[in-house]
């Protein structure tokens, strides 16, 4: 019965000792007093594990205490088991055990907006609009989009059974797909009013490669006289990536300063090689644009670059370091706030568009209904005539 308090007895002697060996600045932080708390813990799992009415896990209990501890750091401190750890780096290297779709959420319903090529959504004949009513067996009316996103990925040679709503004769057919290897596509480009389009979906390590060739392939239609960087519901990701992304537009000049507690600051500069040319920048952002996408949106409004236009981005500006732990769990701490080239803080208060547009009802709906890309292109329209005063190093109002 007293394995778990061994166990964690361990953890204390090897704690205790590193804050001896950390020398005279720990030392006046009273590691006594740690000690105390610690052993209160112990104390603690030693009770859960001789009373508690079922028999526990010791690990289940220590990784417990580790979520807790965190929780009452910030919001993005976390713990990560094993499972949730190698999903995240996948994920953060632009893979992913999956179908290959990607759903929005329609008026209570999940919706395909995106099907990659190749994949076994494509195989299987899933079809743009159609809508996703069980994943697993279980419905997903009343579950969170992530949640639901979850249950359809997984190791690749797996199944998962999903219902399916056909958007052509609205059919209901079930479908086992086999789970895949998938590589994201984080940018797409196309032509919008005549104007360069391109959407980051989230900063991965392969996302400004892929920027690099949506932009080659744009340019190789003909040249760029405008172009609309839509960073709307762009979660973040990788800070090296928005950083290298910014630096796409950028000739010189800090992008983003990183400040800690017991680091100096870190100071990122954009680079004169392969910067685009000086064609006027119209950049999307919503409530939904976060973290590193606040960096590219933060950089270019405060080099005057570009036009950020939208509605307030959510203010997330803390940057996170994540270490690996003996059992292949991991520890995301939040070390630093970052800042713009203005020394702006955006954590808490997000990026303010120059150019305040509200969505429309229906984000997702049919192409026209997109106000804030509609109004994206009127501008670019309007400076591409001479119309408009210029503010800065390619920016116009």
């Amino acid at each position: 019965m007293l394995r778990g308090f061994r166990f964690f007895a361990l953890i204390l002697a090897a704690f205790t000792g590193g804050l001896v060996a950390a020398g005279g600045v720990r030392a006046a932080d009273d590691p006594d007093s740690t000690y105390r708390e610690l052993a209160i813990l112990a104390r603690v799992l030693h009770y859960v594990e001789t009373n508690f009415v079922a028999e526990v896990e010791p690990r289940a209990l220590i990784h417990g205490a580790i979520r807790g501890m965190l929780a009452t750091l910030d919001d993005h401190s976390t713990f990560m088991d094993p499972e949730q750890f190698a999903a995240i780096r996948s994920e953060a290297q632009g893979e992913f055990g999956g179908i290959g779709v990607e759903l929005v959420r329609q008026k209570d319903r999940l919706v395909v907006v995106e099907r990659y090529p190749g994949s076994p959504a494509e195989r299987q004949g899933i079809q743009l609009g159609d809508v996703v009513i069980s994943v697993g067996g279980q419905p997903t009316e009343g579950s969170s989009l992530a949640e639901v996103v979850r249950r359809i990925k997984g190791p690749p040679g797996t199944t998962v059974v999903l219902v399916v709503e056909r958007a052509a004769d609205h059919r209901v057919e079930e479908l086992t797909v086999v789970r895949e290897r998938i590589r994201m596509i984080t940018v797409d480009g196309r032509w919008e009013g005549g104007f360069a389009y391109l959407k980051i979906k989230s900063f991965t390590e392969r996302t400004s490669h892929d920027m690099a060739r949506a932009l080659e392939a744009l340019k190789a239609e003909r040249p760029i006289p405008g172009l609309i960087l839509d960073l709307r519901d762009n979660p973040g990701g990788l800070l090296d990536e928005a950083v290298r992304v910014a630096d796409i537009w950028l000739q010189s000049g800090v992008i983003v300063s990183t400040e800690g507690r017991n680091r100096p600051a870190d100071v990122e500069l954009a680079h004169p090689k392969d910067t685009e040319p000086e064609y006027p920048l119209v950049v999307l952002v919503n409530g939904g644009t976060a973290s590193a996408s606040e960096i590219v949106a933060g950089a270019l409004q405060d080099h005057h670059r570009a036009v950020i236009l939208g509605t307030q981005t959510f203010g997330k500006g803390s940057v996170q370091t994540v270490i690996e732990l003996e059992d292949h769990s991991a520890l995301k701490l939040t070390v630093a706030r970052y800042f713009t080239p203005q020394h702006r803080s955006i954590q808490g208060t997000g990026i303010t568009p120059d150019e305040v547009v509200p969505p429309v009802a229906d984000p997702q709906g049919p192409l026209g209904a997109d106000k804030q890309l509609d109004a994206a292109v009127i501008l670019l329209t309007r400076w591409s005539k001479g119309q408009g005063k210029r503010l800065g190093t390619g920016t116009f109002r």
